[in-house]
């Protein structure tokens, strides 16, 4: 009688970042995981031992942006509202029983009919400019390239962008080109009224000079998710009543975080498989 067939081996899966029980667990009952944060051990003995444990060694890098986008929007949205409104501010003041003393909170800006900018539109900057449409807003932007297909006013550089909006979204990669493309010039033309939200990558904008700007008033406020040295945020920023803090959390909801599990392990069993992914992602 034939010996019955050993089982295949579970392919092997490398955890490098921290994760949920629940993925965590989703993933275990369908990979071999090697979880680096879970082994303790210095990041090349990590590898090297994953390594001779793998057979044989396969890679994927996925991706799962589709996911996550319309919560990124939403939130930078928010941030700008709250700036303008003063929203963080106000809510410290009512809990520290400013109210009944002071009378009411300082008048604050609304978002209708704003002039805003937008650095970057690819497919988050789209998305926060049809939102930004809903309030009335009258949207410009700024991109490596003039977009054929939209009806928004293109700057060919931040400078003119800024100069011409009462506030500047963030939006775009972080590159060269893209590297503290928010200085000093750029929040000058901004102006005293101006406000900054970045959703982007802290390095798009140069924390230096931004605080500058704000403790002189050349600028009205901040909304920021993302910093240059995260997670630690300049004591100048967190004593700011004219700027809300995040922390790096604009793409994540109970929602966004679900359906972005559901399409990693979707991904990841299609590679698996030899079949083809949810959403591949193009190399150079």
């Amino acid at each position: 009688m034939a010996a019955a067939a050993a089982p295949a081996a579970r392919p092997g899966l490398l955890l490098l970042r921290r994760s949920d029980a629940t993925f965590s667990a989703a993933l275990r009952a369908r990979y071999r995981v090697f979880d680096f944060y879970a082994s303790g051990a210095p990041l090349r003995s990590f590898l090297a031992a994953a390594a001779a444990e793998a057979d044989p060694p396969r890679a994927a890098l996925v991706v799962a942006g589709g996911a996550i986008l319309v919560d990124l929007t939403d939130h930078a949205v928010g941030l700008l509202i709250a700036v303008l409104r003063r929203v963080s501010a106000a809510d410290r003041y009512v809990r520290a029983g400013l109210w009944p003393a002071q009378g009411d909170y300082p008048l604050t800006s609304k978002l209708s009919g704003k002039r805003v900018g937008i650095i970057g539109l690819g497919s988050i900057g789209w998305l926060i400019a049809k939102r930004l449409e809903a309030f009335g807003c009258v949207v410009s932007y700024h991109s490596r390239a003039p977009k054929a297909s939209v009806p928004y006013r293109y700057f060919p550089d931040a400078h003119a962008l800024a100069a011409d909006s009462d506030a500047l979204v963030v939006a775009c990669a972080l590159n060269d080109a893209t590297r503290r493309i928010v200085g000093r010039r750029v929040l000058d033309a901004l102006g005293p009224g101006g406000v900054v939200v970045n959703v982007a990558r802290g390095g798009n904008v140069d924390e230096q000079e931004l605080i500058a700007a704000l403790q002189e008033g050349r600028i009205a406020g901040a909304g920021l998710d993302v910093f240059e040295n995260e997670p630690h945020v300049p004591p100048e920023l967190r004593g700011m009543d004219n700027v809300v803090l995040t922390a790096h959390e604009a793409v994540f909801t109970e929602e966004s975080t679900a359906d972005l599990r559901e399409l990693m392990i979707g991904n990841l069993e299609a590679f698996f498989s030899g079949k083809p992914l949810l959403t591949p992602v193009p190399l150079p």
